[in-house]
């Protein structure tokens, strides 16, 4: 199948709201052509709403959506020009492999042999040419995905939404594909709005990820600028497998302070209610008695090329990156050191990051 050239999308002051509770607050995106943007967020954080209303199955309570140079916000579904791919695949259980992709174009009345022919290079983008003749009841849950993904791209639309398509399959297939999904998008560079409460599936598959946070924009840049440099405290909590160690404290100066120690930090201020942040992989075990904070082991855990190890330290525990060959016991007592350039400082009463 061809490349297309894909459209800009336009989300400007979006509220929606269902009876007294606000979904999204003035949600403002400029989605670049041919971008892939993933919508980023747990369970009620107004991701898969913002979705809905750019399909046109959700009106906003006010604001304006674009697709291109077009004003959408009062077009029906069907003259939008976008594909949706949804969670439960929704393929026609009576129809073949062939006749789920081919329907849209059916629906459209091209031709016969037209429709053959995207049938089947759409079949092939996604490597299911060979199961073009069975029935959804003959395939796997990977499979089905992949005829549902083929029926969105057969009609070559504008926009391709997709409302967490992969949450479905096992963790094998699940990172099969989004690297099939990946390698589709970049080839047919088609603008793909992407849901998902899985920041994994974000971090790997987005040129740029929107976080969202019941309703409101928390964060949007690159995912390696959102790991690197969190906007808040949120940001920096939801992102990173595991997640951001955080210890409680007070911030004097550029000194950070706990009952476990005291850390120098890059950052200046005063709060007596103060977070600091470290990313596991700019932690370190040391002997007791080094490092900035004094700690006990609770529990070494060997992942393969690296171990975790958590310590605690005072009322807060810590997750360290170490060596594979780490060695330590529970309940040992070590220091903890801590990369002063990777540390973050964040506001405990309103989680905004000190700068």
């Amino acid at each position: 199948m061809s490349s297309t050239v894909g459209v800009p999308v336009t989300f400007e002051k979006i509220e929606k709201s269902f009876g007294p509770v606000r979904v999204l607050e003035e949600l403002s995106l400029d989605i670049e052509p041919g971008e892939f943007l993933v919508l980023l967020g747990a369970s009620g954080s107004g991701k898969t709403t913002a979705l809905r209303i750019l399909a046109g199955l959700e009106t906003a309570t006010s604001g304006r959506t674009t697709i291109g140079d077009r004003d959408v916000t009062d077009v029906l579904p069907k003259y939008r020009d976008v594909s949706m791919v949804f969670q439960s695949y929704a393929l026609y259980p009576h129809k073949t492999v062939a006749e789920n992709i081919g329907f849209p174009l059916k629906v459209r009345k091209v031709p016969k042999a037209d429709q053959d022919k995207a049938v089947r290079e759409a079949a092939s983008q996604v490597q299911i040419d060979q199961l073009l003749d069975r029935y959804p009841r003959q395939l796997s849950g990977g499979q089905r995905q992949r005829v549902a993904l083929a029926r969105a791209m057969v009609r070559r639309p504008s926009v391709f939404l997709m409302d967490e398509p992969l949450s479905n399959l096992d963790a094998k297939l699940r990172g099969h594909m989004r690297a099939e999904l990946k390698h589709m998008q970049s080839t047919l560079g088609t603008t793909t709005i992407y849901v998902t409460h899985d920041q994994i599936e974000a971090m790997t598959l987005a040129h740029r990820v929107a976080i969202l946070e019941r309703g409101v924009l928390q964060q949007l840049d690159t995912p390696a600028r959102i790991y690197n440099d969190p906007a808040n405290l949120f940001v920096a909590q939801f992102i990173g497998s595991p997640p951001m160690n955080v210890v409680h404290g007070t911030l004097e100066g550029a000194s950070f302070q706990t009952r476990s120690g005291r850390v120098e930090t890059p950052v200046t201020g005063r709060i007596d209610r103060a977070i600091l942040g470290a990313r596991p992989e700019d932690c370190s075990v040391v002997p007791a008695g080094q490092g900035q904070f004094g700690a006990e082991i609770y529990t070494v855990e060997l992942i393969g090329d690296h171990t975790l190890v958590t310590v605690r330290a005072g009322e807060d525990m810590l997750t360290v990156k170490a060596q594979k060959d780490f060695t330590g016991n529970t309940g040992e007592s070590v220091g903890v050191a801590l990369s002063r350039d990777r540390l973050f400082v964040f506001d405990a009463a309103t989680g905004a990051r000190v700068r």
